[in-house]
């Protein structure tokens, strides 16, 4: 009976684990963009201007889509410890970076350097760690 239970709460904290890993996810709009620009180029397909302005419209609810699940997997990390520090600040980097807001875009390079710093600051820490091997 015990041993049931506690391979129940086994697999629910694994379900629950890669639940979360899920809310990284959301910072791939770019890459999405990239990879089909790639993707097109390899068939021959060359893409001038910004084919892809479209994305445009749906910038802000998907930033702010992003800018909550950042917010739960805080919230996950600080309660439960399953999620990368170091993804945390890589990924608050990109949202940092990627302010849709029209009336801070003159603040764009501030955002700019300031996303990019912790981006860059995430990627040192979580190699340092594969490295060194301690999980951060």
């Amino acid at each position: 009976m015990i041993t049931n239970l506690k391979e129940r709460m086994i697999g629910a904290t694994g379900s629950i684990s890669g639940a979360a890993s899920i809310l990284g996810s959301w910072q791939v709009c770019h890459n999405i963009c990239l990879g089909l620009v790639a993707a097109l180029s390899m068939v021959g397909i060359t893409l001038t201007g910004m084919p892809l302005m479209f994305f445009t419209k749906i910038a802000l609810p998907l930033w702010s889509a992003a800018l909550v699940l950042l917010g739960i997997a805080a919230y996950f990390s600080l309660k439960k410890q399953c999620i990368s520090k170091a993804l945390l600040v890589v990924n608050s980097g990109f949202i940092i970076a990627g302010i849709p807001l029209q009336s801070l875009q003159q603040f764009q390079a501030l955002f700019w350097t300031i996303g990019g710093a912790l981006v860059l600051a995430g990627a040192g820490v979580y190699l340092k760690d594969r490295i060194v091997g301690v999980k951060v």
